[in-house]
Parts: structure tokens; sequence; C-alpha cells
């Protein structure tokens, strides 16, 4: 006759650490920190409203997501706290506790060979809730960061590596030169156009070449001004 073993799946945790400190702590008569007991007696009011539930023949099981009175409550309290409507019939489940409610969101979501994220260090149940889910746990152990530890120097590659405020950067050099080369290039052309035209429109007379300069500066000026007061001007005035 063969000997009766546990699944492969409850082989790869071991015991509740919580139970095993608590042991240890009534063995050795120490202060059990690892396990909560209610040292105090329970309000009046749900041992008053247990004993009316038991005496009204309550005894039925209630329906798979919690009894309505209760979702309803949940739904109303968790509204009035984070100012968000919830659904009581669509949106609340009532679990028996955190540990259920865990495992039960676990195993509507977890398909066997998907992997879960743990970080160390952690609650007892997340390694066990994720094997009997079908996942594989991977566990990620956290440290505290050293101050003294400078940031690894990224490695060089073919391509440079640059900041967003580098490409900042370099993006208003390349529109300040261009903004230049607009500017140098509207000279020219207006120096052009009066080399061409020398003479005056109205009189025929060629203008001096001083009233020359200084239209021409005017509206080299006036182009400057309005590439300031626009949006892409990249540099200061």
């Amino acid at each position: 006759m063969s000997k009766l073993t546990g699944s492969k799946k409850a082989t790869q945790f071991t015991e509740s650490v919580i139970r095993e400190m608590t042991r240890l702590n009534e063995m050795y008569g120490g202060v059990n920190l690892s396990q909560g007991f209610p040292d105090f007696p329970a309000p009046s009011a749900i041992k008053e409203a247990a004993c009316a539930a038991i005496n009204a023949d309550v005894n039925q099981y209630a329906v798979t997501w919690g009894a309505r009175p209760l979702r309803e409550a949940v739904a109303r309290e968790f509204s009035r706290r984070y100012g968000v409507r919830v659904v009581a019939d669509e949106q609340v489940t009532v679990c028996c506790g955190s540990t259920e409610a865990m495992m039960s969101t676990m195993l509507a979501i977890i398909d066997p060979g998907d992997e879960v994220v743990i970080f160390e260090p952690f609650y007892e149940n997340y390694g066990p809730d994720a094997i009997l889910s079908g996942a594989t746990p991977r566990y990620v152990t956290l440290r505290e960061p050293d101050p003294s530890a400078r940031p690894a120097r990224p490695e060089r590659t073919g391509r440079s590596i640059r900041t967003s405020s580098q490409r900042r950067s370099t993006r208003r050099r390349r529109r300040s030169s261009s903004t230049r080369r607009t500017i140098r290039r509207e000279k020219s052309s207006r120096a052009r156009s009066w080399k061409r035209s020398p003479r005056s429109a109205a009189s025929g007379t060629r203008l001096p070449s001083r009233t020359r300069s200084t239209s021409t500066s005017s509206t080299t000026a006036s182009f400057t001004s309005r590439l300031r007061r626009s949006k892409e001007w990249p540099i200061a005035p």
C-alpha cells in the first residue's frame, strides 16, 4: 500500500510562519508580535445583533457574492470615503477575510504558467497563493538604497545617449540658427532689391545712400520684432 503524500504544489511552501512564531512564543513566554489576538470584548451592539439573528432563525447561506444589505453598506461607505460611485450588485463581493479575497482574485485572473512578481519581504500568503493558482512566483528582494553608491554609467553604443534637456537645447539652437539664416536672407534680399532700383519711383531721382540704408535697417528691425513677438523666437531679445 502506497504512502499518502500531499500534492506537488503543497510541497513548494512550508507551514505558516505566523503559527510557528505563536508556538515559540507560548513555549518561551515571549511577546507575540506575529499574530493578532483580540484582548478585549466585542462591542455590545455586535453581540446583540448576532443574538438577534440567531433568535430570528437567520441561518441560511447568503448568495455567493454576499448578503445584499452588507454589500449596499460597503458600497455606501466606500462612496462616502473616496467619492467614487459603487454599484453594490455589480462591484462588491463579500469574502471571509482578506486571505479569501486575495485567493479568489488570483484564481479568477491567473492561468497556469503565468508568473507573479513578489517583492521580498512579503506577507506569507503571497507565495502559496500564487503556487496554488498555478503560477510561478518570481521573488524580487527589496534593499535600502546605498547613498554612497554612484549610479552606473550607461554603456557606450553606436548611438549617443542624450537627455530630454539636451534634446530641447539642441532644438532651440537649431531654431536659433534657422532664424538667423532667415534674417540674413531677408537683409540680403532687401539690399539686392535696393541696388536694382536705385531711383525713387516718385521723382525718378536716385535715393541717397543714407536713406537706403535707413530704410533697409528699419525693415529688418520690423521683421526681427515680429519674430521676437512670435512663439518661435528661440533666443532672448
